[in-house]
């Protein structure tokens, strides 16, 4: 299981939520794994992340755009990366339905998201936008 911690905080209370529901996400996925019931949960998860994809990168997005983020290119790589591999995980859900392979997958994307996006890159986007806020 992973835990939200302070330090993982941008600072901004709306990116914050978004990503502490990520984290329950993660964590009900790792837990249905474990009892063997991974392939029960992977539909909640696509269903969820089609929201997120939406919802999450469009207003970190709109915040970017509207205090002018100098790094909101890169930024925006990193999501249409992200929202493009979860668009093959869904193709691949549509077309072969829930497998353990595929679960293992969404997890390790999912739990590479919180590594390498939420600790590194919206740290950095949060620090920006804390003075603007």
């Amino acid at each position: 299981m992973i835990q939200w911690t302070e330090e993982l905080a941008t600072g901004v209370t709306e990116i914050d939520h978004q990503h502490q529901e990520l984290f329950g996400l993660i964590n009900n996925l790792l837990q249905a794994m474990h009892e063997g019931k991974g392939k029960d949960e992977i539909q909640k998860v696509m269903t969820f992340l089609d929201d997120y994809v939406v919802n999450h990168f469009g207003m970190e997005e709109k915040y970017m755009k509207q205090y002018d983020y100098p790094e909101f290119a890169q930024h925006q790589k990193q999501h249409q990366n992200f929202t493009s591999n979860f668009s093959d995980i869904k193709k691949e859900l549509e077309t072969a339905g829930p497998s353990s392979a595929l679960v293992i997958q969404t997890q390790r994307k999912l739990q590479d998201w919180w590594v390498n996006h939420i600790e590194t890159v919206d740290k950095n986007l949060g620090a920006f936008l804390i003075p603007k806020f």
